[in-house]
């Protein structure tokens, strides 16, 4: 497994030029122990044109020769969804540790084919599940195991956004992974996760968008214990973007957009509410980053934040709500 010197940052490599590896490439800035070094993209003037833009060292004009950048520590998977499975394969096999964007991947039989090959490489890898390592959320998870909200409940979470009509679009392609629940339902299903663990059973519905991915995606997960999780996703409106754990002795409600740094408030059962707020630099992409290097540095080969194994729990429930609003979806 790679254990970078002490002496120097880790180097990120990333793949992919998208809005995404844009934010994640200017928000390393804000690390002292990380960097991006190299950019790869299926083009040589894209991968120029980003490098430039971005201030970034190397540009290479295909996904191999990233991976085969020598001064790369870890490799940062950005492209579209269909590309996570066949560039991290890629990856693990040029023996670069891994940060993968979420979805992790188009499917969990995917996911668990990554996992089985870094852990046979004893490679590093992790989901790039950013909202999990941003502060607040650190805390969220502190109040929880605190018991302080009694008993978990209910988990409530949604994550809307309003995209124009447009055939053209990454997020209306049904080649490209498009629709609500991968882009956008991946986050509240995590962030059940994390709160309740997997789910005993799901329940799903959804409402078609005029290229036969889903616009709009509602899901309900039961839990082990009686905890019901209740999530939304679409494409089609701007929503509160807000999440709350509801407890039997008190209840966290997240400010919105709840997945990026912020506040929250924590309501308890016939108490005083106390707030949580501190100020935060930057978009909070860095802190994924910053756990690959804390796993690195410590010769870990994955995440106890982001273990892999949940990962993998996590496309499998998105798999079943595929396959139950696949009757739902048609094409205009």
């Amino acid at each position: 497994m790679i254990e970078p010197p002490t002496d120097r940052p880790v180097r990120f490599g990333v793949v992919g030029t998208g809005g995404i590896a844009a934010a994640f490439t200017d928000d390393l800035r804000l690390l002292d122990d990380a960097e991006v070094v190299a950019v790869g993209s299926r083009s040589q003037q894209t991968a120029d044109a980003f490098a430039a833009a971005h201030g970034v060292e190397r540009a290479h004009g295909t996904y191999e020769g990233l991976l085969s950048d020598g001064e790369v520590d870890v490799v940062y998977v950005a492209t579209p969804h269909p590309w996570h499975h066949p560039v991290a394969m890629q990856a693990i096999a040029s023996g670069k540790a891994l940060l993968v964007e979420k979805p992790f991947t188009m499917t969990g039989d995917e996911a668990q084919d990554i996992v089985d090959a870094a852990r046979r490489a004893r490679s590093f890898c992790m989901e790039a599940m950013w909202a999990r390592f941003n502060p607040h959320l650190v805390r969220v998870r502190e109040v929880v195991a605190s018991g302080e909200l009694g008993e978990v409940t209910t988990v409530l979470a949604d994550h809307g956004q309003w995209f124009p009509r447009d055939r053209g679009s990454r997020l209306f392609a049904p080649e490209l992974g498009g629709g609500a629940l991968l882009d956008l339902g991946v986050y509240p299903v995590s962030f059940a996760s994390m709160v309740l663990g997997t789910p005993t059973r799901v329940t799903a519905r959804a409402t078609s968008a005029f290229t036969g991915v889903d616009a709009q995606t509602s899901i309900l997960l039961e839990h082990a214990g009686g905890g019901h999780a209740v999530l939304t996703c679409t494409l089609r409106a701007v929503s509160p973007t807000t999440a709350a754990v509801v407890g039997t002795e008190g209840r966290l409600e997240i400010d919105g957009p709840w997945y990026a740094p912020g506040g929250f408030t924590v309501t308890p059962r016939g108490g005083t509410p106390w707030r949580y707020e501190e100020p935060h630099d930057g978009v909070g992409l860095r802190h994924e980053a910053a756990e690959v290097v804390r796993c690195l540095r410590a010769g870990r080969a994955e995440s106890d934040v982001m273990p892999l194994d949940e990962t993998v729990a996590i496309m499998r429930t998105l798999d079943e709500v595929h396959r139950q609003t696949a009757a739902d979806l048609h094409v205009d």
